[in-house]
């Protein structure tokens, strides 16, 4: 009855496991975030529509042409921010943008792997059967680079095709949940319907030639792109590490544990093995021995790559090179220290601006004047919230202000922004001059800014702090700490001050308050950040690691919007943060080298007989 009841659960979408409501739970949480974030947005494009209004009026009775251009420059900028703000119109996809979500990279195991895929009742050629000994013996692609290669089996194949299925469905679910249109990301398919009757287009983006193939096709071809991705960089890693498997963390092997556990217990409820549960839900083939072998490979693979990125501590480079690195790169590597604010709109700025004090004590202030949002209203009254501390351009760049935005441009009908096109910034270049001193204010569209100090290469140093992060306890149904009650935050505040009075004013004992007490990710780390570089940290962590007067041993209490930071300095290290960050740039681009080399070395060759096994043609069973 049990093995009925599955097989009718797997075929209509029936009663799922607790994994579904966790689901539901978590798109619940997701829709009332993302319903807030929309609700601001739109607060945010009613003051931008305001402004247009006005500069439109101005417009209809403006006779001076050159002042009409004007006004007509400043209507299209603003209409464009109007569409960018809280709508889907922002949502463009660049052809690199394509080429990565055409790649499903390393699929990541999580516990809700099968609950999208079994709920569609999908029906797959022989989806309800048994064991299949071709899946599990016959080679049906193979990855490598000559010498160093895989064959993977048919089995196999099942998994990643499964796993695929399920992340474009979890995919367009996640951008439905943030009110953003699918199609707009090339995700223009209906799961309720068959994939082999829907059309998939996209323009390639080395070609640029438009292409045309069925949905179950381009699923097919993201199961491939899978496998080879992750068999390029476990294949690398086993090499890497003198022909031995290496070790997944801790945190992976639980959580891999854990989803093994949720399934079995799924299955037994049904009178199934784990292995035939797998079977039904994934293909033949996909035992429990070959979904806990490849959960492991895409960790293994995940890891490895990640190792080949930004990874500075086991990367030694000389001072020569570091040097010359500087040289170069100059312009990147210097730093300014500012008060920075965006404002709503130009027209608020400008009174932002014309409020300031010339000695800028006013700042922190204003910006609580000015600020649309509860939390930032009192938030910004502590001065820390609004100080930007050795920032680069690029890091300015990142946080989205006006100021550090690309100058207004043209492009040819048809044509779009490429990656190598040289642009403008000429609130950047206002704001990097040489001619900047301390005390200079500059207005740049919604944009206020304090110089504290000018460009420079500083001789600021890394920093290792620990951390004890207390987190507001809000509703439940509520994961936006900054939208906790006075009363919450005053008790997460007692909780941070109680922490620390227990503290044994050892390093040691900070960490240890930490790995019991921090809701931050570093807790198993002793909260411990290492090597920490200004523009890393939001403005009020950052302004206490980075205050003149700290030194080791030196602890507070500081609030940013995850909640209340119980701190710790551990000391600072001897190089600067132009070294580290020069550091950091070489190791990126040997990473970046290392990564493009793998992927040109390492190619995948499916096998024409053990291909004819495939499980990849999904239909929904109408």
């Amino acid at each position: 009855m049990a093995k009925k009841q599955l097989e009718d659960d797997l075929l209509t979408g029936g009663s799922l496991n607790a994994d579904k409501d966790k689901q539901a739970k978590k798109a619940e949480k997701l829709a009332k975030k993302n319903a807030k974030a929309k609700e601001k947005a739109e607060a945010k494009r009613t003051a931008i529509k305001s402004e247009i209004d006005s500069l439109k009026e101005a417009l209809s009775s403006e006779t001076d042409e050159k002042k009409a251009e004007k006004l007509n420059a400043k209507i299209k900028k603003l209409s464009d921010k109007y569409a960018s703000v809280g709508s889907n119109a922002a949502v463009k996809v660049a052809p690199k943008t394509a080429r990565i979500i055409r790649s499903v990279v390393c699929v990541v195991i999580v516990v809700a792997l099968l609950v999208t895929y079994v709920a569609t009742g999908a029906v797959r050629k022989g989806f309800i059967a048994s064991l299949s000994l071709p899946a599990q013996t016959l080679t049906g692609v193979t990855v490598g680079n000559g010498e160093n290669k895989a064959k993977i089996k048919v089995s196999t194949y099942n998994f990643y095709f499964a796993s695929t299925y399920n992340s474009l469905q979890n995919q367009i679910s996640s951008y439905e949940q943030y009110g953003l249109d699918p199609e707009q990301y090339g995700l223009n398919v209906n799961f309720d319907e068959k994939l082999s009757k829907q059309e998939y287009k996209y323009t390639d983006p080395e070609t640029n030639k438009e292409t045309t193939m069925t949905w179950a096709e381009h699923v097919h071809q993201l199961a491939l792109d899978s496998i080879e991705e992750t068999y390029t960089y476990y294949l690398a890693a086993v090499e890497a590490n003198d022909g031995e498997e290496p070790e997944i963390t801790d945190e992976q092997k639980s959580e891999l544990n854990e989803t093994i556990s949720s399934y079995r217990e799924t299955a037994e409820g049904y009178g199934y093995t784990l292995s035939g549960y797998l079977v039904k839900a994934m293909g033949k083939g996909v035992t429990e021995s070959v979904f806990r072998t490849e959960a492991t490979r895409q960790y293994i693979a995940q890891n490895y790559k990640e190792s080949l990125g930004s990874n500075t501590e086991n990367v030694e480079y000389t001072d020569e090179e570091i040097n010359a690195y500087k040289d170069e790169h100059l312009d990147e590597l210097k730093t300014v220290d500012a008060k920075i604010f965006e404002c709503s709109s130009e027209d608020e700025a400008k009174e932002f601006a014309s409020k300031l004090k010339a000695d800028g004590s006013n700042f922190a202030e204003l910006c609580s004047e000015y600020s649309t949002d509860d939390f930032d209203k009192k938030a910004y009254k502590e001065d820390g919230f609004s100080t930007e501390l050795g920032m680069t351009k690029a890091a300015l760049q990142s946080k989205g202000y006006a100021i550090a935005s690309a100058d207004e441009h043209n492009h040819d009908d048809g044509s779009e922004h490429s990656d190598d096109e040289e642009l403008k910034y000429s609130g950047l270049d206002w704001l990097f001059s040489a001619d900047r001193k301390a005390g200079d204010i500059k207005q740049y569209s919604t944009t206020v800014v304090y110089v504290i100090a000018p460009a420079s290469l500083s001789d600021r140093k890394t920093v290792n702090v620990r951390h004890i992060l207390i987190v507001p306890e809000t509703d439940e149904d509520n994961t936006d700490v900054t939208s906790a009650t006075d009363a919450q935050w005053s008790a997460a505040f007692d909780k941070a001050k109680d922490i620390l009075s227990e503290w044994d004013k050892t390093e040691d004992g900070f960490a240890q308050l930490a790995k019991d007490n921090s809701a931050d990710g570093s807790a198993s780390d002793g909260g411990l950040y290492s090597d920490v570089v200004t523009g890393q940290m939001v403005n009020s962590f950052s302004a206490w690691c980075f205050d003149s007067s700290r030194k080791a041993g030196d602890t507070g209490i500081v609030k940013t919007k995850f909640g209340y930071h119980v701190m710790y300095f551990s000391g600072t290290n001897d190089q600067t943060i132009w070294q580290y960050n020069a550091k950091s740039a070489l190791a990126e681009a040997d990473g970046q080298s290392a990564t493009e080399k793998l992927e040109k070395d390492y190619t995948l060759k499916e096998n024409w007989f053990g291909s004819r096994y495939f499980e990849k043609d999904v239909d929904i069973s109408n």
